[in-house]
């Protein structure tokens, strides 16, 4: 492998085995076989070959759900893809601590793929009519509670963390942000105005700013009456 690739590797193993604190440069430069000026011509500091360890930890992560096709039911995968994301941050601790820790400059492409994933995902879910809640809300509820029950179940001893906190409180999640049948069979404008943004970008009919305004119209409506 090329001296970028062995650097990785050997941050990746080391991590894994240790913890954040293990990711020495001497330990890392040892592992890989490698000079540790070679360490700072390609990653500049600690702070950039750990965020090169989490944007790989991401491309893996968000290729695995790629892999998987997707199911006639849209709110099935949402409850699958919880799981898979609680069971990697489990197999993985440090890494997955690594990977959601704010970043000031903002997130990663491979973070921001790993988002537009989920993005259709949901946009799938308000497609069929049941989506309780705007896209965007529902997805900042979705992330917010799926990272909060990883992170506290890595806060644990291993042998207290119990499956059953994860499915509760992913169940409570789906609950509150989708609808066993089509959101549209419902009285009350709120759920129609998810539906219709949802397949707004669809609509040939009207101008890029009447699809703004609309769009703002029925964002408003479905977090008034939601």
């Amino acid at each position: 492998m090329e001296p970028r690739e062995r650097i990785l590797d050997a941050a990746s193993a080391l991590l894994a085995e240790g913890g954040r604190d293990a990711v020495s440069t001497r330990a890392v430069s040892a592992r890989a076989g490698v000079q540790a000026p070679t360490i700072y011509r390609l990653f500049g500091d600690k702070r950039g070959l750990l965020d090169e360890v989490a944007a790989a930890g991401y491309a893996s992560y968000v290729a695995d759900k790629l892999r998987r096709p997707a199911s006639d039911d849209p709110v099935a995968d949402l409850r699958r893809g919880w799981d898979l994301h609680v069971a990697f941050a489990l197999a993985n601790p440090a890494l997955y601590v690594l990977m959601t820790e704010p970043r000031p400059e903002g997130r990663a492409p491979e973070q921001l793929e790993g988002m537009a994933y989920l993005e259709a995902m949901f946009a799938r879910i308000a497609a069929a009519g049941r989506l309780a809640l705007p896209e965007e809300l529902a997805l900042q509820v979705f992330g917010a509670a799926g990272n909060g029950a990883a992170l506290m179940l890595l806060s644990l001893p291993p042998e207290r963390r119990d499956p059953a906190v994860s499915h509760h409180v992913r169940d409570a999640t789906i609950a509150a942000i989708t609808t066993d049948t089509p959101a549209v069979s419902e009285p009350g404008p709120a759920a129609a105005a998810v539906t219709l943004r949802a397949g707004l970008g669809d609509v040939a009919v009207l101008s890029a700013t009447e699809k703004a305004l609309l769009a703002e119209w029925l964002d408003r409506i479905a977090s008034a009456e939601g």
